[in-house]
């Protein structure tokens, strides 16, 4: 089994795989990697064969035993030790939250689950929705029978409600990612005899560049992953004699039912292998089945509660929001994906390719390949314990899942495979061990250390301080303290119509429309943008719906072959027919994307500062500033160059209705 991971993880995790199937997935600086991984490989190679001749020569300059008593004075002070490399831990991520990611969610998924836990906090499950959604909807972001709610599963937004009863849903993140050190320090002592090799394990694992920055993040892998790593220790105190040990059974299965209301595809990966292990010591019976029973219940608890806001949500305890959101196009298995082109085995295998490609750059950040050593210790390792192989069927389990899930889930490295980090560490510290069984020479064991040694010392000087730059210079749009900005500008009290990119505006427009969000993406993509344009607002005076709006666009359905791009619009997606009229309305569209605009979804998570935010929806919002009539009427936008700030620009109500009417 072993040497079976190693094997894959050479040919998916080394080799491009995805750049040798025509028409999908792609690895294009996958050149430039394998320079890096060659030159820094060299380099480190160099610096172990230099390290074993000097140490050979001057065994002064090696410490034999020093690692050793340092690990053993970790296992001898036992939790304390454990806390406070945790807690070290939770003070780095909470830093990198503040100061790389500016202590904001940044991706959608991670401000639309903010915007949940909101509302979790505020004592609901959703909120009533508006009259017109077509202000204020979002891409992940439900209308669903007059209520208002995000997509994810609820124990993500569940999690982050903690932070939002104190305001600061962004030390939820690192909080869990403290704990989860913590835990899985708890776990190598029960898993990992050799104590160099467990503490190692524990500050890799800590310490990881993928794991910290991702750990600073809102997102759900981070909690989702500390209660894997729970059900982990629950199930290795559970089967660690032939005695029944029912809390711990019990333990085990609520972290996994806890996990499975957070992502339920990465849970039911871990819990069904801990499920047969229980189930095998069960036919024992007595003790041991009321442990398996124990550990049953603890999954149905948190489910249960998962399945029923599902039923306050979408009506159906079954359906979740993603699901009433996109269709069965969102479901695992190959078949059409919610946009894009349909998911294939091909299109799997290339995927579960560029995240084994990535972690080898994101996981260490080192100039040598960062699984080469887990590689290694897998293909040496000469007998595997029980749990080994539990890990091991749970990590090949999660490839095998997202082999089959068509998104490609990349943000801070490769978030789908946060799960499998601390796995990862622990193997990288086990070459050592695994050499010395192997009863490789002293001097090659030293110079395999130093080199390793070398290559993290090498990428936490040189690239991670470059990963760190690239983190905090990007998304800059989604960072803004508009509260702030608005104070400055003396805006309060305001009615404030945001300036969105006309893309945004169409897809917005199609929601409220009915338009379920995988038509919307193909309308969108597949048609000439000032013919969806018209055809929206004939539809929109007509107040028809969904139905009879794709009735109006099915004459043009062969626009979508000969659609281009103008060069002068920043949003590329924005296209058109060559040689097409373009109407007045749309040309005033162009020019307002190209004189600036902003993105409305990072205003949902504002903190309340007196003024309301709505889309800018040109002529519609006369029924938003009727509605307001003692409100000052403000325009926020941005400033279309690199970097540009945003900007509140005054109103009047009279030029506003002469704007509308010309149209």
């Amino acid at each position: 089994m072993a040497q079976f991971a190693a094997a894959l993880l050479l040919l998916l995790g080394l080799l491009p795989i995805a750049n040798w199937i025509p028409g999908g997935h792609e690895a294009p600086w996958y050149d430039g990697r394998l320079h890096l991984w060659i030159s820094g490989g060299a380099i480190v190679l160099g610096i172990g064969v230099i390290a074993g001749i000097a140490v050979r020569r001057y065994p002064m300059l090696w410490r034999e035993g020093l690692w050793a008593r340092v690990a053993g004075a970790w296992r001898r002070a036992g939790l304390p030790a454990d806390l406070a490399i945790g807690v070290t831990g939770m003070a780095l991520y909470a830093v990198l939250a503040r100061r790389i990611l500016s202590a904001k969610p940044l991706l959608i998924d991670e401000i639309i689950q903010v915007y949940q836990a909101r509302i979790f906090a505020a004592g609901h499950l959703w909120l009533p929705a508006p009259a017109d959604p077509a202000f204020t909807n979002s891409q992940h972001l439900l209308d669903w029978g007059g209520k208002v709610f995000g997509q994810f599963p609820a124990g993500g937004p569940a999690m982050l409600a903690l932070g939002s009863l104190v305001h600061a849903e962004w030390l939820v993140g690192p909080f869990f990612a403290g704990v989860g050190v913590v835990i899985f320090a708890r776990l190598l002592r029960r898993i990992e005899s050799r104590s160099g090799t467990a503490l190692a394990a524990l500050l890799l694992f800590a310490f990881a560049p993928f794991c910290i920055f991702l750990d600073a993040s809102m997102m759900n892998h981070v909690t989702e992953t500390t209660w894997l790593l729970a059900a982990a220790l629950g199930l290795a105190v559970a089967v660690q004699d032939d005695q029944p040990h029912y809390l711990a059974a019990l333990g085990c299965g609520l972290a996994l039912g806890i996990a499975a209301s957070i992502r339920p595809l990465d849970a039911v990966v871990f819990a069904l292998p801990a499920a047969g292990w229980l189930a095998w010591r069960a036919r024992l019976g007595g003790g041991h089945f009321v442990a398996l029973v124990a550990s049953g219940l603890g999954v149905a608890l948190p489910i249960l509660g998962l399945l029923l806001v599902n039923k306050s949500q979408t009506g159906d305890p079954f359906t979740f929001g993603y699901i009433a959101m996109w269709g069965k196009t969102h479901e695992l298995g190959f078949h059409v994906s919610p946009w894009g082109p349909a998911h294939t085995p091909a299109r799997g295998l290339e995927l579960v390719n560029l995240y084994l490609l990535r972690l080898q750059t994101y996981f260490l950040e080192t100039p040598a390949p960062s699984l080469l050593f887990a590689t290694a210790a897998l293909a040496l390792v000469p007998r595997l314990t029980a749990f080994d192989r539990w890990a091991l069927i749970c990590s090949g389990g999660l490839l095998l899942a997202y082999f089959a899930y068509w998104h490609d889930g990349f943000y801070l490295g490769p978030r789908f495979m946060l799960p499998l980090a601390p796995w990862l560490a622990l193997w990288t510290m086990r070459l050592p061990a695994v050499m010395a069984e192997r009863r490789f020479a002293a001097p090659l064991i030293r110079g395999t250390v130093i080199a390793g040694t070398s290559a993290l010392l090498i990428g936490s000087v040189t690239l991670v301080p470059i990963r760190a730059a690239q983190y905090r210079l990007g998304m800059l749009s989604m960072r803004f303290d508009v509260p702030k900005l608005a104070r400055q500008a003396g805006v309060h009290d305001a009615l404030v119509l945001v300036r969105e990119a006309w893309g945004a505006t169409l897809m917005s427009r199609m929601w409220a429309l009915g338009v379920t969000r995988t038509d919307a993406e193909r309308i969108y993509h597949g048609f000439d943008a000032c013919r969806l344009e018209q055809t929206l607002l004939a539809s929109e005076k007509a107040h028809e719906h969904a139905e009879a709006f794709e009735a109006r666009l099915a004459p043009f359905t062969g626009d979508s072959s000969k659609l281009v791009s103008l060069k002068e619009l920043p949003d590329t997606t924005v296209r058109f027919v060559p040689g097409a009229v373009i109407a007045a309305r749309c040309v005033r569209r162009i020019q307002e994307d190209i004189s600036g605009f902003t993105m409305f979804p990072p205003l949902l998570n504002n903190q309340p500062d007196g003024n309301e935010y709505l889309r800018d929806l040109h002529a519609r919002d006369s029924t938003v500033v009727d509605a307001h009539p003692e409100r000052p009427i403000w325009l926020l936008t941005k400033d279309p160059h690199v970097g540009g700030q945003l900007r509140f620009l005054p109103l009047s109500r009279d030029s506003l209705f002469r704007d509308w009417r010309s149209e």
